[in-house]
């Protein structure tokens, strides 16, 4: 069967269609998605809508799970909190439904698992070599047939073989065939939304042949200014004063788990983890 693979889409319904027409016109079998369908942009409602009416198979991500309370903000920066905020105002009843029913983990085809973050944690960000081998030892231990994982959450495409201890970051672009003995592949699609990236914005995605065990990086561009545009009409992008209120807002934050910290050390009571 051949895949098409997407993650990261945060509400932006212009770069979702767009890698979805890039994909249909590819004919792949089956689109599955990594999940964090909602945050970020204005379109987290028609995003939900649009995988449910084609039958994507999804996955919860971070943001998903905190958009209906699953999940708190503590881990969030100041922009991802605010825009979650504003998109746990903005999701319909049917939307929630829809990302309460997410599961946490998908297998296909025995070896291929599909999850967002770490293994155990939709908000562990896998970006180092130690960290993709604590997740391999943790799949494997939880699915031992798995040769193939697909991950998201980091907005970054990558291509990682592990095999004997040993990490190989191998170039995410192009076409990359994964049959080497012995070897677990963590491959991170890159993400549909651009507005955490630098320039060129545009939806990155990839298509993946199972029988042929070939991945391939793909990206295509879409109306950046445009979803930028809508998101900050409806409320999505923070003003000079939103910024000031939030850094002030963590700065007691912070005070108030030093202070909870030096009295635990004290009295042994009261302690906290920071995450």
């Amino acid at each position: 069967m051949i895949y098409g693979i997407i993650a990261d889409m945060h509400g932006n319904l212009v770069a979702l269609r767009a890698a979805l027409e890039a994909l249909d016109a590819r004919h792949v079998d089956r689109i599955v998605c990594l999940g964090d369908v909602v945050g970020y942009n204005a379109e987290s409602n028609a995003c939900v809508d649009l995988l449910r009416d084609r039958g994507i198979d999804t996955i919860a991500g971070n943001h998903d799970l905190i958009a209906i309370h699953k999940l708190g903000l503590e881990r969030c920066a100041d922009r991802p909190a605010f825009t979650l905020k504003r998109t746990r105002k903005d999701l319909t009843t049917h939307s929630r439904a829809y990302l309460a029913a997410l599961p946490a983990r998908l297998v296909l085809e025995d070896d291929i698992v599909l999850m967002h973050g770490g293994v155990n944690d939709a908000q562990e960000y896998v970006t180092t070599p130690s960290r993709v081998l604590s997740n391999q030892a943790r799949l494997l231990r939880e699915v031992p047939t798995a040769e193939i994982c697909f991950f998201g959450h980091t907005h970054q495409p990558k291509l990682y073989a592990v095999s004997s201890g040993l990490v190989n970051e191998q170039s995410a672009t192009g076409r990359h065939t994964l049959a080497e003995a012995d070897t677990t592949y963590f491959i991170n699609p890159g993400s549909i939304d651009g507005s955490r990236k630098e320039t060129p914005r545009v939806a990155e995605f990839v298509i993946f042949d199972a029988s042929a065990r070939r991945v391939e990086f793909l990206a295509v561009p879409y109306d950046y200014e445009a979803v930028e545009r809508s998101a900050r009409a409806a409320g999505y992008r923070m003003t000079p004063a939103d910024e000031r209120l939030y850094r002030l807002r963590r700065r007691v934050l912070n005070v108030k788990r030093g202070v909870t910290r030096r009295l635990g050390r004290v009295f042994g009571v009261g302690r906290t983890t920071d995450t």
